[in-house]
């Protein structure tokens, strides 16, 4: 029992939600409401010309053409204003719903842009790619099929209420007794299928980061033959969302048919109830012309007509309500930590980094780094060194503020990295990553990312010192080619070498080079390093690396281990030393 009120509760915080996002259009909203209202009178206002018609030719005993003509025309008139109206309020809904699904996918998108790394880093891609994309659509189809189906459908069961209050109260009353049968069906199903929807929401975006998951490493799955283990897992996805779905669509199709017998049965009574009154059987039901009764049952066929056709689509509306709590609870996640209203202005910065006193985890359970501390003074050239897992990478994300530290401080230019804007930190730091990234574009957009206003020739000069123009020129359309998603089919190299001109137009005060060669031939890479070496006089630079050859010039190292800082200084005082480093260094010249 507990469980069904904690559903109900997940469905109406959603639709507070979906109102939420429909408050900028409320002037629409109203306007459809009214034109609805007005469609609705038309719609009403035909059955009892009809009657009237009716009655006109059994009193008449034959067809009275003159006075038919009029009520003719006038049912022709509403019947030609109630289809431009309904092209009307289509138009508004369509407009409506449309517009509050830009808003929710901006809203959602935005989010994305605002959350932290750390959120990214334990969410599958497909899943989130999944709530913005296929969840919105789902709701956009449920949402239009309210405003189509709730508003008319409101209106018409008042109207038609109305209208038989009007004609027969007994009667009327007999209906709105039998009317909470149908409700009760709609509302017992209803509630007991919006987390089976939410459930078939959720298995799909599983699906759909299986899918992500098996597109982008392709290679890697082939070269292990892991093809068959692959289509095992999607097909055992496959089918638990087989019978999730299959098991929501029946619990809530049981509506239609239900609330169809109950409708069927309203009818009946209508019309059994109206036969006797017409004939004068039961004195307490007036009397009835024949007329009458056919507007009566016309107006019993349109009241119960909505509960038809909203429990007809109680499917797409419930499986769109939960995909809209999914990406609702998107939008609810709570963001980075906000940069302080007061923030310091960056100017002119000379990188000159502190970190004291620094302790972090990725989880609480399991310790990083502890207690690191480091002075750097600037123009120094740092390397970072140590075994995979000691927190190398951990410490670049750290000074860039993708992960904030749990205890302690990290200093730039004697300002604490949280009393800045993440925007001037990060523009101050130049980085080339082992993880190549390049967006969908020509090679000149990539290059100029950092530098929007770069000039062709900059952009040449910046390729030329990362050695990247010589393959650039060779491209079909040199710097005009267009690359495709993540670099297309240039080579891994070819993209880092895209990465490292980039940096080399900004050049900004600061530089992190995290295994910034590491898909690069040996000759490449001695012709970069040099531009690197260049490129870093003057300008504090992190360097991580594996290999130790490649660091021999930097004027400290730093060797990690187990998240704490085990050595430090030149590359010659490490080795004559004969501590970790020396045995790191000399090992990538041992032969077997």
């Amino acid at each position: 029992m507990k469980r069904n009120v904690k559903k109900t509760k997940t469905s109406k915080s959603v639709l507070r939600r979906v109102l939420g996002f429909l408050k900028p259009y409320a002037f629409l909203t109203i306007l459809s409401i009214i034109l609805s209202g007005a469609s609705v009178f038309l719609t009403l206002y035909l059955p009892i010309l009809i009657g009237q018609a009716i009655d006109l030719i059994i009193e008449a005993g034959n067809v009275d053409f003159e006075a038919l003509v009029p009520l003719l025309f006038r049912g022709g008139i509403a019947v030609v204003v109630t289809a431009v109206l309904t092209w009307i309020i289509s138009t508004i809904n369509n407009k409506i719903t449309f517009e509050v699904i830009r808003d929710v996918r901006r809203e959602a998108f935005k989010k994305l842009q605002l959350l932290p790394v750390s959120y990214i880093d334990s969410h599958p891609f497909g899943d989130i790619v999944s709530r913005i994309v296929s969840d919105v659509d789902t709701f956009a189809d449920g949402l239009l099929l309210g405003f189509t189906q709730l508003f008319t459908g409101v209106l018409t069961i008042l109207g038609t209420l109305i209208f038989m209050f009007y004609l027969s109260p007994i009667i009327a009353l007999i209906v709105v007794v039998l009317t909470p049968l149908s409700l009760f069906v709609a509302r017992y199903v209803s509630k007991h299928t919006y987390d089976m929807f939410k459930l078939q929401s959720e298995t799909r975006g599983e699906q759909t980061s299986l899918i992500d998951e098996a597109i982008g490493q392709q290679k890697v799955v082939k070269a292990f033959g892991r093809e068959d283990e692959i289509m095992e897992k999607y097909c055992e996805i496959d089918e638990r969302l087989v019978k999730c779905s299959l098991k929501a669509t029946f619990f809530s199709s049981l509506v239609n048919p239900s609330t169809r017998f109950v409708n069927s049965v309203v009818y009946a009574a209508v019309g059994c109830f109206g036969a006797l009154s017409v004939i004068g059987r039961i004195g307490i039901l007036g009397s009835m012309s024949v007329g009458t009764l056919s507007v009566f049952l016309s107006y019993a066929n349109q009241y119960t007509k909505p509960f038809n056709e909203i429990s007809g689509v109680i499917t797409e509306l419930q499986n769109s309500l939960a995909c809209a709590g999914r990406i609702f609870d998107f939008i609810a996640e709570k963001p980075q930590t906000p940069d302080k209203e007061d923030a310091v202005a960056l100017n002119d910065v000379k990188g000159a980094v502190r970190l004291e006193n620094v302790s972090f985890s990725y989880t609480p359970e399991q310790k990083l780094i502890e207690n690191l501390s480091l002075d750097v003074k600037p123009g120094q050239r740092i390397a970072i060194v140590g075994p995979t897992g000691c927190g190398k990478t951990t410490v670049i994300n750290l000074l860039m503020r993708f992960y904030d530290v749990r205890e302690g401080k990290i200093f730039l230019d004697g300002v604490e990295t949280r009393d800045m804007t993440r925007h001037d930190l990060r523009s101050s730091v130049g980085m080339v990553l082992q993880d190549t990234w390049l967006a969908a574009g020509t090679v000149r957009d990539n290059i100029k990312m950092g530098k929007p206003e770069a000039t062709d020739e900059e952009i040449i000069e910046a390729a030329k010192a990362a050695h990247a123009h010589s393959f650039i020129k060779r491209l079909p359309n040199g710097y005009d080619t267009e690359l495709g998603e993540d670099g297309g089919s240039l080579s891994q190299g070819q993209k880092q070498l895209l990465c490292i001109a980039r940096v080399m137009l900004c050049l900004p005060p600061m530089l992190i080079l995290d295994e910034a060669t590491s898909s690069i031939d040996t000759r490449t890479e001695t012709r970069i390093q040099k531009a690197f070496a260049t490129m870093m006089e003057g300008r504090t630079s992190f360097i991580v690396a594996h290999r130790l050859s490649t660091i021999r010039e930097a004027d400290i190292i730093l060797v990690m281990k187990d998240g704490n800082v085990i050595e430090k200084g030149s590359h010659d005082d490490l080795l004559a030393s004969g501590g970790f480093y020396a045995t790191l260094y000399n090992s990538q010249f041992e032969t077997t």
